[in-house]
């Protein structure tokens, strides 16, 4: 089964950074394509960010381009997300999900890890 687990979360002020780690197993990592979706309280989840399986092309939406990177190991089976320039309105709960824009899963039950920006 696969299996996604997420780190890197905490507690940062505006203007601030944060990576953020996912350790897949259960599937062959290194051929799929992988992706970072995100869940604010009261609110539907967002896809946010995806990246080809050589790890070569990546995408963003709009509310996360230029601020967010994301990157990926695929010796380690371990997928990054890098965090700059927080705002409040980043506050959520971060998954990883196999997949693109388009179709995407998280891990069941999905846990994610929690990001919250706030002075």
């Amino acid at each position: 089964d696969m299996q996604l687990v997420e780190s890197g979360g905490g507690l940062v002020q505006p203007g601030g950074s944060l990576r953020l780690s996912c350790a897949a197993s259960g599937f062959t990592f290194k051929l799929a394509r992988m992706s970072w979706v995100r869940q604010a309280p009261g609110k539907r989840v967002e896809w946010i960010s995806g990246i080809d399986a050589p790890g070569s092309v990546s995408t963003y939406s709009n509310s996360v381009k230029g601020r967010f990177t994301i990157s990926r190991d695929n010796a380690k089976n371990t997928l990054y997300l890098q965090l700059n320039s927080l705002k409040t309105e980043d506050t959520a709960t971060y998954f990883c999900a196999r997949g693109d824009e388009g179709v995407w899963q998280r891990s069941r039950p999905a846990v994610g890890t929690q990001v919250t920006v706030s002075s």
